[in-house]
This record gives structure tokens, C-alpha cells and sequence, in this order.
């Protein structure tokens, strides 16, 4: 008797319509939300918030960013780590130009930044895509990397390149630097993700949701249905760079401290796309799962091969993981695309069925 739909009636539309219509995820979302807020905070050491969650929490944000691009519009972009260090330098110039700027706001003005060049770099999905945009994406990537390494004005003018994220607040609270707790970034990156993870998935129930999976799924057929295609593809080019951009600056301001473009090459980018092919494209669900198992990977590697007893164990477990990484792509590529996600849409189903066979 668990995940069934008996005897839960629906009296309005609202109730019909409701992101978790079920009272079991309901409770589930609250037991999970509330060892994320309040659990971890208190039991978790500062090696475990800021060496596993704070990256868990970062890296989903970058990937429901690439997803809602990718997995909902259908348009395959190489460029995350660029638009991630676009919002990390945008975040950095605007937290030195405005130090009294509330740094929600500097996040959502380097959001709207990076938003504003990942619509430039998606003027070419207008004509091209596929294989081509994927190109065209990772030149963005290349060229951005260039642009911030190149011109001293982003790192005002370091001699190293390589600049310290200054303190900054959030409604008076230390959210930054070395003068906020790991427990105060922690709690804020995770208000920050929740919030827009929950912002994503009404964007994917409206109509311009709606839109994305039109042409995702026909480009030809929506735009014969009316859909116009500059509009959903450049939309999803934009609010997909808002979240690699916030991502981005959060990651150089919460968890590492510093901002330097180095820390986002093209492996970052390619790790992103690796966290939405397992986790599951298309799904809100999946980031998190993919995040999670890209991070927690090399670290169960790890402690694997030194209870073993074995040699060398951190080099041995690199190898070991693009091994499995890529034998874990090819396996979801052919056996089931959906990712994880769709793995637990599965179980889900078959426990509503329990104990019937069908």
C-alpha cells in the first residue's frame, strides 16, 4: 500500500495541478528538506558542509541550469564553465564596485549578466544545432576563459590573476569570505538552490515550459503550431546562463574563495553535462542525483582503495572513475537514457502496483 493514489480526491484545480500531488511525496520532500535545513547543519562536521555539500549543492544548481537548456529545450551546449565564470567575475566586479550591495543582489545582477551573454553566444541556435551548437557553445567556452585571463580590468588588475572573493552579507548575515561560518554558507547556498530549483520546475509546468519541450521535441511542428522559435530558444539560452551564472559566483564566493578562471575549464563543463546524462535529462530530479553521484564517486573511490590497503589509491582512483564515468554514460545512453531519475520513476511505479505483478 505505498504511492497509492486511493482515496487522495482532488476537490480543486489547484489541488489537481499541484507540483506533488501525492501525499507521499509531500512528506518526502519535508523529511528531506528538513535533514537539509536543520539535520546536517547540526550534525555535519566542516569537512562534510564544506568539501561535500556546499560542491552537491553547487553543482546541481549548474546542472538544472545546462538542463533546463539541454534536457527541456534540447539545445547541447559545452560552454557551462564559461558561463559559470562569467558569473563569478561579474559577481566579483559588482561586490568591489558596490561593497555596501547586498550580495543577493549581487548574485541576481551577475545572473542577469551571464543571462545576457548566454543569450549573445545563443544567437547561433537560431540557425544551427546539434553537433554545430555544441561547437559553437564550446568556442564560448574557450573564448570567455580567454577574455578573463587575458584583461586585467576583470581581476582588477592582479599581478597573479588569481584574486580573494572580499566578505560580503546577506540581509546583514556573513555569507562570504573567511569571516562567515561554513555553516552560515551552507545554509545559504541551500536557500538559494532551493529557491530556484522551485522556480524551474513551475517554469517547466508554464507556458513557456511548454514552449522549450515543443521544440525540443519537433522544432518544425512548434513552430507550425505557433511557437516561435527565437523566442524559446533564446529564453532558454537565457535563464539556463542565469543559473550556471549564479552557480558560478557561488562557487568562487561560498565555497572556494577565490575567483579565477582556471577553476572553470572546459572540464567543468563537461562534468555538468556527465551529472544531467546520469542523473536524467528533462528532469528536476535527476541534477541532484547526478551531482551526487559525481562528487560522492571519487570519494567512496578513495576510502575504497585505502581500506584495501592499496598503492597510490588517489591515482588509482581517478583513472578509476573516468573508467566508470564513462562506462556509466555509454550504459545510460543505450539501456536507459532518462538517467537515474527515470530509474526511481520506475520504482515508484512498480510500489504502486505491489504486490501485483502488473
Amino acid at each position: 500500500m505505498i504511492y497509492r493514489e486511493t482515496g487522495q480526491f482532488k476537490t480543486s484545480y489547484a489541488a489537481d495541478q499541484a507540483v506533488l500531488r501525492l501525499r507521499e511525496d509531500r512528506i518526502g520532500l519535508a523529511v528531506i528538506l528538513l535533514l537539509a535545513y536543520v539535520a546536517i547543519p547540526l550534525l555535519a562536521s566542516e569537512y562534510w558542509l564544506s568539501t561535500i555539500m556546499l560542491p552537491f549543492l553547487i553543482y546541481a544548481l549548474a546542472a538544472l541550469g545546462l538542463n533546463i537548456l539541454t534536457g527541456y529545450a534540447g539545445q547541447l551546449s559545452l560552454g557551462t564553465g564559461g558561463f559559470m565564470a562569467t558569473g563569478a567575475f561579474a559577481a566579483y566586479k559588482l561586490a568591489t564596485a558596490f561593497p555596501g550591495l547586498d550580495f543577493v543582489v549581487v548574485l541576481i545582477l551577475s545572473g542577469a549578466i551571464t543571462a545576457a551573454v548566454g543569450v549573445l553566444f545563443g544567437l547561433p541556435s537560431l540557425r544551427i544545432k546539434g553537433f554545430y551548437l555544441a561547437v559553437a557553445t564550446l568556442a564560448a567556452q574557450f573564448f570567455l576563459l580567454w577574455l578573463y585571463n587575458k584583461i586585467p580590468w576583470f581581476t582588477n588588475y592582479s599581478a597573479s590573476g588569481v584574486i580573494s572573493a572580499p566578505t560580503r552579507t546577506a540581509l546583514g548575515i556573513p555569507v562570504t569570505g573567511f569571516e562567515a561560518s561554513v555553516t552560515a554558507k551552507y545554509l545559504f547556498v541551500l536557500i538559494v538552490v532551493t529557491l530556484l530549483s522551485l522556480a524551474a520546475k513551475n517554469m517547466t509546468r508554464l507556458e513557456v515550459g511548454r514552449s522549450w519541450m515543443a521544440i525540443r521535441d519537433m522544432d518544425i511542428a512548434a513552430e507550425i503550431i505557433g511557437i516561435r522559435p527565437l523566442t524559446a530558444k533564446l529564453t532558454a539560452f537565457a535563464v539556463s546562463s542565469f543559473y550556471c551564472g549564479i552557480a558560478g559566483a557561488l562557487w568562487a564566493f561560498s565555497h572556494t574563495g577565490a575567483v579565477e578562471a582556471l577553476a572553470f575549464d572546459i572540464g567543468v563543463s563537461f562534468r555538468v553535462l556527465f551529472m544531467i546524462i546520469i542523473g536524467g535529462l528533462g528532469t528536476i530530479l535527476g541534477n541532484y542525483l547526478g551531482a551526487a553521484f559525481i562528487v560522492l564517486l571519487p570519494i567512496f573511490l578513495n576510502n575504497a582503495l585505502l581500506g584495501l590497503g592499496m598503492q597510490e589509491a588517489v591515482a588509482m582512483a581517478s583513472h578509476l572513475e573516468a573508467m566508470i564515468m564513462g562506462a556509466l554514460i555509454v550504459f545510460f545512453l543505450i539501456v536507459e537514457p532518462h538517467g537515474l531519475a527515470r530509474l526511481w520513476q520506475i520504482g515508484k511505479e512498480k510500489l504502486r502496483k505491489w504486490p501485483f505483478p502488473y
